[in-house]
């Protein structure tokens, strides 16, 4: 019998491209298929019919029904996995405990944890409002329904990082890139800073530089009033998802180079038993 490359590829979901992230080509036109009119509207409609959103939305409702007191509720897993999401918090859904803090600290305090940790989680913090209504205002039913929306945003938004690296930064730097004051808003902003620092070249070691240091490495690349004008700004994102595409590209190389599943496949092509 012959044990071939599709055999092993199926057996262990080893993709033949060796990565589902797109390619530095591919990166514009699948942004332009993104932003096309319609496509998003079209793309959540999908999303809320997938079984996986819907159940994570179920759970997030039972739990916040079941959910006694605020601090309960920002301590369960289930209510986390929507709400940290939701608020642009979806690498934090892990660190229960500074997630719980920084909520609910007051964001208007310059010494609160939320400020602290820079615009996403003070906007987090503003957005979810319990630093002030507590648990009644979690149960709300319109703020409710806006954490669902945006989860479901974001799962849609997200799953279409699986065909080009980075696509869903984009589209939000796209949509808020106008709204940075300063480079420090920039900076503290998650997807903002991953986008202008992909898309200027900079490498990820400026991160144990003093912040000073990291607002002075980018405004020496990129003049901050250009974020005002929508075509710099599509500019701006189209080198980012390029620049992500070679990341994503080179990563997977690198990887698949010391990968024992690269191995297998190597052997798949050249034995026959």
């Amino acid at each position: 019998m012959n044990i071939t490359l599709s055999q092993v590829q199926a057996l262990f979901g080893v993709s033949s491209s060796g990565t589902a992230s797109g390619s530095a080509a591919e990166a514009i036109p699948a942004l332009r298929r993104a932003t096309a009119d319609g496509a998003e509207a079209k793309g959540i409609a999908r999303e809320q019919k997938d079984p996986v959103t819907i159940s994570a939305l179920a759970q997030f409702r039972t739990a916040l029904d079941k959910a006694g007191t605020i601090e309960q509720a920002l301590s369960d897993p289930r209510i986390l996995k929507v709400v940290a999401p939701a608020l642009g918090l979806a690498d934090q859904v892990g660190n229960t405990a500074l997630l719980r803090k920084a909520l609910l600290s007051d964001p208007n305090d310059p010494k609160s944890l939320a400020s602290q940790l820079g615009s996403t989680w003070q906007n987090a913090a503003k957005t979810l409002g319990v630093y002030k209504t507590g648990l009644a205002g979690l149960k709300d039913d319109k703020l409710v329904t806006t954490l669902t929306n945006a989860y479901v945003k974001y799962q849609y938004r997200s799953g279409l990082d699986e065909g080009q690296a980075g696509l869903s930064n984009a589209l939000y730097f796209l949509e808020n890139a106008a709204n940075a004051k300063d480079v420090y808003s920039i900076l503290g902003n998650t997807a903002l800073r991953e986008v202008v620092t992909t898309a200027l070249g900079l490498p990820d070691a400026i991160a144990v530089q003093s912040v000073e240091a990291q607002g002075r490495a980018v405004t020496s690349r990129l003049k901050l009033d250009s974020l005002q004008d929508p075509r710099q700004v599509r500019k701006l994102a189209e080198r980012y998802l390029i620049n992500a595409a070679n990341e994503a590209a080179a990563s997977a190389s690198s990887a698949s180079s010391g990968d024992p599943l690269s191995t297998i496949t190597s052997l798949a092509i050249s034995l026959r038993v």
